[in-house]
């Protein structure tokens, strides 16, 4: 028998055969249905061989999940009932319904190249499998979903908060745990329906803010979501916490079952438990109980206000919070253009349940940024950005004291270029109990931006502490150093964060950055090169690089192929290159196309080190003063 089955449609057989011969190649044994010998007890062998697989790689494209893919989604099934099941993506599709919790790895425009980190990441997890330890690749929570596209031309905002293959293990147990410290982990879904997940996931999600609002320290759902599979006591040495909080949801048309376990992580003995059958309308009173119970439990008082805090900015209507976090779900594992508005329809529906619904009216305004960001258009940048920005006043008038929606609200007006307006919502936000980490990490991009980068670093090392497992908080501290030229301290934090999702593109597009700036000129191509092809910094920092290795047309090659693919909106980083080849009038023709776009990534104007020729010319300063970057302070 074969340690790895590969299911896919028959029609992709041709686009499957370099990923089988490249695991072939690397050792492994391999079974697809082409080995069926003529004659052969089809569907016996089938079977066989995916259940004696210990991991079953499931291709899915546009043809897999289609009408036709009945029989790959069988195989899936099996395959994710016993725990061997990991899908990848070779065309830009989301998964069938059910098998959207595990995040698909990454192969489109593949093509056999086994030096490609995409592949890596994939035979990393296969290996992680055959050797019994499941690798974990939960897609991504809340507004930490993928880069953007418009400010990848600038800076890249884009989010990068997946915890990757076996990325727990890297981390060193934290030090003093503190008393009212906790993790949720990710709620078991027993509802026997793997469509049911989203559910059991939503209510862990839901009980980390309401713990949060209690003013308990809680970790946050990456790291959480990165240790599901431990033991109580080891996932609170890892996380450094001194309490786990985890559960389990049983969920049919009648009956809601919620079953929660608070457990001491020193010693794994438990601290309160109970048992919860109900109707399914009442899972709004289980979730409330369950952050009252926690709370009391860990010696917590809760006054009337703090207990009015549990529920800031939620719905009383059970049907409400359903299509939330089906919404949340959706945005978890598809940030295409359909994934994005089928969000927003789910997001309108909860509001049009509850008009009140703050947090939904925040997370649509994310939505409506993102899918703007990645999707759109130079001509639907102002009208995207604005029913963003207009969705998340109306949260912030509904609740003005939870922190998403002045999150939501501060990221709309900085991809308005309204950088004074986007520093006030973020200190209110910040200053808020319920802070969450995506946002503040949000926060630590804006303040490199404006030069504040030490503030930045601190923020970003708090967020680490918060969520350990997040290699987003990573990432962030290695901007703030890079774009105030800290390059060598950058290194570090940023492979820390490469080895925690080496399959995110700008972590290497930025150590290209750092190599380049300090003369290492060769590592840093080979660094670009291990970023996605489509990674407009990636493309920037080669032709940066081929310009400094003298090899004109290289260079000159590498900036037309980010033209073609980018036009227009790819203006910012031509103004870089140009102005990295001394030409500096080019540069600064390409930063005024910017400015008449209303490119989000020109906020990383300030302090871009590409762009410090420029620096000393009047017509940077009439830019640079434009933009009205407002004063902060650097330390």
């Amino acid at each position: 028998m074969s340690d790895v089955f590969v299911s896919y449609k028959a029609e992709d057989r041709k686009r499957v055969r370099p990923l089988v011969e490249a695991l072939q190649a690397d050792g492994y044994s391999v079974w697809w249905d082409e080995q069926i010998g003529g004659g052969a007890a089809w569907r016996d062998t089938i079977q066989e061989q995916l259940d004696a697989a210990k991991c079953v790689i499931v291709i899915w494209s546009k043809r897999s999940v289609g009408a036709d893919g009945r029989f790959v989604r069988d195989e899936a099934g099996r395959a994710q009932r016993r725990g061997a099941y990991l899908p990848v993506r070779i065309d830009a599709v989301e998964p069938p319904l059910g098998f959207g919790e595990t995040q698909a790895l990454q192969l489109r425009n593949w093509h056999g190249d086994r030096a490609d980190r995409r592949y890596q990441a994939v035979e990393g997890a296969v290996q992680s499998m055959i050797a019994g330890d499941a690798p974990h690749m939960r897609a991504p929570a809340g507004r930490d979903r993928g880069v953007d596209r418009r400010v990848v031309l600038g800076g890249a905002i884009g989010a990068v908060a997946v915890a990757g293959a076996g990325a727990w293990l890297l981390l060193k147990p934290g030090s003093a745990e503190a008393a009212g410290s906790i993790a949720v982990l990710p709620f078991e879904n027993l509802s026997g329906d793997p469509n049911q997940a989203y559910f059991s996931d939503g209510l862990a999600e839901e009980l980390r803010s309401a713990l949060a609002r209690t003013g308990l320290q809680v970790v946050g759902r990456t790291s959480s979501e990165a240790v599901k599979n431990a033991d109580a006591k080891t996932a609170a040495k890892k996380l450094g916490v001194a309490n786990i909080l985890t559960g389990s949801v049983r969920r049919s048309p009648n009956t809601i079952r919620v079953s929660a376990q608070l457990v001491k992580g020193s010693d794994g003995l438990e601290r309160w438990s109970q048992d919860y059958d109900r109707k399914p309308g009442d899972a709004l009173k289980i979730q409330s109980d369950i952050a009252q119970n926690v709370a009391n439990a860990l010696s917590v008082t809760l006054g009337r206000a703090a207990k009015g805090a549990l529920n800031v900015g939620g719905t009383t209507s059970a049907e409400a919070q359903d299509l939330y976090l089906q919404a949340e779900a959706v945005l978890g594992v598809d940030n295409s253009e359909d994934g994005y508005r089928r969000a927003i329809r789910l997001f309108d529906s909860a509001i049009a349940l509850d008009p009140k619904f703050a947090e939904a009216y925040a997370h649509k305004s994310f939505a409506i940024n993102f899918m703007t960001g990645e999707t759109g258009s130079a001509a639907t940048f102002e009208a995207g950005y604005a029913q963003a920005a207009n969705a998340a006043k109306q949260a912030i008038a509904i609740a003005p004291g939870l922190s998403v929606g002045h999150f939501a609200l501060a990221t709309a007006l900085e991809f308005q270029l309204n950088l004074p307006g986007a520093l006030e919502e973020f200190r209110r936000a910040e200053a808020l109990l319920d802070k969450d980490v995506s946002g503040q990490l949000q926060y630590v991009f804006f303040l490199a931006r404006l030069g504040a980068w030490k503030p930045a670093v601190e923020l970003a090392r708090q967020a680490q502490k918060r969520d350990p497992l997040n290699s987003a908080a990573f990432h962030r501290e290695a901007f703030a150093l890079a774009y105030s030229h800290h390059y060598a301290e950058a290194i570090p934090p940023l492979q820390k964060a490469i080895r925690l999702t080496p399959t995110i593109s700008r972590g290497h597009s930025l150590l290209g950055l750092c190599l380049l700036q300090l003369g290492r000129i060769d590592e840093a191509q080979a660094e670009y090169a291990n970023a996605s092809p489509d990674d407009l910094h990636r493309i920037a920092g080669q032709a940066i690089a081929f310009w400094r290795q003298n090899n004109r047309a290289a260079s000159e090659q590498e900036l037309k192929r980010g033209q073609q693919r980018f036009g227009e909106q790819g203006s910012y980083q031509y103004a870089e290159v140009y102005a990295q080849r001394g030409d500096k009038d080019r540069a600064l023709a390409a930063l005024d196309r910017a400015w008449a776009i209303r490119d989000p990534g020109l906020a990383t104007l300030k302090v871009d080190p590409f762009l410090d020729p420029l620096r000393s010319d009047p017509r940077f300063a009439a830019l640079e003063k434009k933009l009205d970057f407002p004063a902060v302070s650097a330390a």
